[in-house]
């Protein structure tokens, strides 16, 4: 049976099919040997290379939570599928194939093959699942890749040796950074990671990123009852218990881009939220420099010896005469540590959530203080 799933524009000409295609189960090979071709490829085999935190269910899954999360392979053939099943059918991913296509996927919540790679020339290739979508759009588990039978893999793609973590909102997500009718919807058809500041600083420097973020999550209070302190150490970000191990992952620089959900909530004393956190009074200049230099605190407690960039921007946090920018270097200042940093990007001076000329801008004022300011 062959189900046609929804694709989106393709950006160049690599012969690429998306085809949610249910196949027969394959039985799986071990991690410590070269699957034959045509073989089902564990997700636990060495040679496919993950970028995020990932879980796993079970032996035979590995879990897909956090936004920018990847899983890439080396092979030589033409034809590779991966075994997937999505939480809720309102994820998407990003194919991209040798480094110069990009395809739409959109996984359901049935277990089944989707072909990735068809009919492409002979010789080496690269593949690599991005996770565009952020993590309330449910997990996804990923069962493995199958080989074409005339397909056979290549050793994994070598560690990146420079490596990023963002902690963010809506505006590292790439929240409705695809949404050109200027309404700014909330469809996770418009949300694209990959076209974030966050993702495009990475890929400018070669570096592997860790990205936490969530739209409408602030530092004090957020749209929904929890925070950034209160997430930002989980592996699974929907369970409370679920704790990631910070010795997996030691980033060079952390980015933190904050507190804009916050200057909005602030002023909304009749929000549920505001009331469930301040009750009737708005928080003083005194408790928010506190507050956020408390975050950064707990980030660096998990990275002794990281860059840590306190950046604020591009949207309204940065407007002309926003007290915010002042927080954030008091409460860095206050501190005394020479290895964080602020960075303040003007304000956009346009509604809405930064599309991707403005997302570039971001990477590019990010880009520019890195490479002013940090040797890595």
């Amino acid at each position: 049976m062959m189900q046609t799933l929804p694709t989106l524009k393709k950006v160049t000409t690599t012969a690429l099919v998306l085809l949610g295609l249910l196949t027969a189960s394959c039985k799986t090979t071990p991690a410590t040997q070269s699957p034959a071709q045509g073989a089902l490829v564990s997700a636990q085999d060495s040679h496919i290379a993950y970028q995020g935190r990932i879980g796993h269910a079970g032996p035979d899954a590995a879990e897909l939570y956090w936004s920018g999360t990847t899983i890439r392979l080396n092979f030589e053939g033409t034809t590779v599928k991966a075994w997937l099943k999505d939480e809720s059918g309102d994820n998407y991913y990003n194919v991209i194939v040798d480094g110069d296509s990009l395809h739409l996927l959109r996984p359901d919540t049935t277990r089944r093959a989707y072909t990735l790679t068809y009919n492409l020339p002979e010789g080496k290739h690269t593949l690599e699942l991005f996770k565009r979508t952020e993590y309330d759009r449910g997990k996804t588990q990923f069962y493995g890749f199958e080989l074409g039978s005339d397909t056979k893999l290549l050793p994994p793609p070598a560690p990146q040796k420079r490596r990023i973590e963002f902690y963010g909102n809506s505006i590292t997500a790439g929240y409705a950074v695809e949404d050109n009718s200027g309404k700014d919807q909330p469809d996770s058809t418009y949300t694209n990671h990959y076209l974030s500041y966050a993702a495009l600083t990475a890929r400018h420097f070669s570096a592997a990123s860790h990205v936490i973020c969530k739209s409408g999550i602030g530092v004090m209070v957020s749209w929904f009852p929890y925070t950034m302190p209160e997430i930002f150490d989980r592996l699974n970000p929907a369970l409370p218990e679920s704790k990631w191990d910070f010795t997996k992952y030691k980033p060079d620089i952390v980015v933190i881009n904050l507190l804009q959900n916050d200057s909005w909530l602030v002023k909304r004393p009749e929000h549920d939220e505001f009331k469930r956190v301040f009750g009737t009074t708005p928080p003083s200049q005194e408790f928010i420099v506190n507050a956020y230099r408390s975050f950064v605190q707990q980030i660096r407690a998990k990275y002794p010896d990281a860059q840590i960039i306190c950046m604020l921007g591009n949207m309204d946090i940065t407007r002309e005469g926003s007290p915010w920018p002042g927080y954030v270097q008091q409460a860095v200042a206050g501190m005394h540590d020479t290895k964080i940093h602020t960075l303040v990007v003007p304000y956009k001076n346009t509604p809405g959530h930064p599309d991707r000329q403005e997302q570039q801008q971001l990477a590019n004022s990010l880009i520019r203080f890195i490479e002013s300011n940090i040797s890595w």
